[in-house]
């Protein structure tokens, strides 16, 4: 097009996520050099530690070296990205430094060692790590952060920091197995504050014996304990929570958090959905409602599904009118080509990647925007293509028609360009559009053919191996279309007709005489009468 003139020179947007950045993300020198730089925070550790012992530098080492080993191999997903390693030794290292710092701030203080565990963060790493990557990272976290602070305290409180610290940091990634609301990281902060007051009375850091004398002393100091534990829960939870969007931004993440805020309908591309292609917006909303229950029903990501099926579709906002859910009577494809209904059908797709980078939309619902339709064929224009090319093939033979003139139909023109669903939310929105559309051709719903056409949709994206890239396994799609089938069930449902009373029927009965429209009055003094017969 350029080199006959019909090209503007514009060229498309494009993710930047593939480019320079991407390459910097999985550079094999950068996560060497990311793996050096945490061994060496590790070996500062010691510095200013009092009777560093050949075995305990030993015990350094070994645990160094199962630690970088079981990251390596049991947590693959975030060891690819070299962002997410970063995230997770430089969490870790950032941790154990501020523990060493409260230590010396509590002994200098003047608290002593009856607080000193109390007013460590011992769930810092392990929360943040359980929210943005997972519990696995947090567990992982949660062990070797407690391994790495062990080795830096007197060996009298090795194991009692040892406790404290691993306890802390399970309850913290448990406590933030589902987190919302930001408010849960404070409910968080205060199960991990509590458990480091239950740990720390258990290796009798802080003695309870005295309580039952009632001595003002002891209740004094156990009350301290108290606030001190607590407090610092809670401030390692307000922490997390202002920290969590500074560390989303830089690292590329995105928690159930910032999902749950994106599902606010007032987002410009939806309010212009609305108001310009609202056929296209209550079948987005539909579309979200079903691949929210498939993914929770398997344990993928209910909320990002949700918000992603919101914007699935946004690039049908340039020519909203071609696309049957938008049009009021006249249909412009009419008036077209197979060929060219099928190229603006395609278009969607790239036009709606194009909005999502103009309006900076999450990198996740940018791929989805790729990959629901995948590379599958817009099949109805298609076959309209093929039907006509018979025709013409027909009026050629009857000599009507010129052999030059006959079209040629490319298969590639009736394409998506893809790529295919590469995750499990991206391929079961997919399977959601599909069926969601195809649905809105059954005349008479009813439980069986809702079914049928589950499954004959599902079958044909397995066939066509759209779904071969997303890590659905059949148990999985089973599940799915056994979800799809019952809420598409409830949502097409019938209603019984109801009986007409005599009551409704007479004021509009009073309406309909001789064209008039009938006063208030009359109407009450009707309902009057009736009222009085039936007494």
């Amino acid at each position: 097009m350029v080199q006959q003139g019909l090209s503007s020179g514009k060229k498309r947007r494009t993710n930047s996520g593939g480019g320079v950045l991407g390459v910097l993300g999985r550079s094999l020198p950068i996560k060497g050099a990311l793996y050096l730089a945490f061994a060496t925070g590790m070996v500062s550790l010691f510095v200013g530690v009092e009777n560093v012992s050949y075995s305990r530098i030993v015990e350094a080492v070994v645990i160094l070296i199962c630690s970088l080993a079981i990251f390596h191999l049991n947590h693959q997903r975030a060891a690819r990205r070299n962002g997410s390693v970063l995230l997770v030794f430089g969490g870790m290292l950032i941790h154990l430094w501020a523990v060493k710092l409260a230590c010396g701030v509590a002994m200098n203080s003047g608290l002593g060692a009856n607080y000193e565990f109390l007013i460590m963060p011992m769930a810092l790493a392990p929360m943040v790590h359980s929210v943005l990557l997972g519990q696995r990272a947090g567990v992982y976290s949660a062990v070797f952060v407690s391994l790495f602070g062990g080795l830096t305290v007197p060996s009298d409180d090795r194991w009692a920091f040892f406790a404290i610290s691993l306890f802390c940091g399970l309850t913290a990634v448990f406590a933030t197995r589902q987190v919302r609301k930001r408010g849960r990281l404070l409910r968080a902060g205060f199960w991990v504050g509590l458990m480091a007051l239950v740990v720390d009375l258990a290796f009798a850091k802080i003695s309870i014996s005295s309580l039952a004398f009632s001595d003002t002393e002891s209740l004094q100091v156990f009350g301290k304990a108290c606030l001190i534990a607590l407090s610092t829960g809670l401030l390692t939870g307000l922490f997390v929570g202002g920290v969590l969007p500074l560390l989303e931004g830089i690292f590329g993440l995105t928690t159930e958090i910032s999902w749950l805020e994106l599902t606010d309908l007032n987002h410009p591309l939806l309010r212009q959905m609305q108001i310009e292609a609202p056929g296209t917006f209550h079948h987005s909303l539909i579309v979200a409602s079903l691949a929210e229950s498939a993914a929770e029903a398997i344990g993928a990501n209910a909320v990002m599904s949700r918000v992603c099926a919101y914007f699935h579709d946004i690039g049908k906002l340039n020519k909203p009118e071609y696309f049957i859910e938008n049009q009021g009577g006249l249909n412009p494809h009419d008036g077209l080509s197979p060929t060219m209904s099928a190229l603006i059908i395609v278009a969607h797709v790239k036009d709606g990647v194009d909005l999502a980078i103009k309006n900076r939309l999450n990198p996740r619902i940018l791929e989805v925007i790729q990959e629901h339709h995948g590379d599958s064929l817009v099949y109805f224009f298609y076959r309209k293509a093929q039907e006509r090319l018979q025709k013409l093939e027909v009026e050629r033979g009857n000599g009507s028609a010129d052999s030059d003139d006959l079209p040629k139909i490319d298969e590639k023109s009736f394409r998506y360009p893809g790529p295919i669903p590469q995750s499990r939310e991206s391929g079961i929105i997919s399977l959601a559009d599909a069926i969601e559309s195809a649905s809105r051709t059954i005349s008479k719903p009813s439980p069986g053919r809702i079914r049928a056409l589950v499954d004959e949709i599902v079958y044909k994206r397995v066939r066509d191996g759209q779904l071969d890239g997303c890590g659905l396994t059949m148990r999985e799609l089973t599940t799915v279309r056994e979800v799809f089938s019952s809420t598409l069930r409830s949502m097409l449902h019938a209603r019984i007709a109801y009986p007409k009373d005599q009551m409704d029927e007479t004021p509009s009965d009073l309406e309909s005489k001789g064209g008039k429209v009938v006063s208030v009055e009359d109407i009450e003094r009707v309902r009057q009468r009736l009222k009085q017969e039936n007494r």
